[in-house]
């Protein structure tokens, strides 16, 4: 076992790969969210933001990762609202 204390970035990590791994488990669940912003072709878009939130999450949950898993989100979040933005 380590002696690295589990922070709060591991857990905001794991939780949104918890997440993406979601998408594949229970792809309905995402579908109405997911359809707001890609209403053309929602079911493709629910597996790409799966894989890119379980990517993004390790990346943040791991340390040495950490800091590029953090401009990951930002880009992630950035492109997300604009297109939620575009699709109104």
């Amino acid at each position: 076992m380590s002696d690295r204390p589990v922070t709060a970035a591991t857990v905001v990590g794991a939780g949104l790969a918890a997440t993406g791994v979601a998408h594949f488990v229970v792809p309905q669940a995402f579908a109405g969210i997911t359809a707001q912003a890609f209403p053309d072709d929602t079911a493709t878009w629910i597996t790409r933001n799966g894989i890119t939130e379980t990517v993004v999450g390790t990346a943040i949950a791991i340390p040495a990762t950490r800091p590029l898993g953090w401009v990951g989100l930002g880009a992630y979040v950035a492109f997300l609202g604009a297109q939620a933005v575009r699709s109104r």
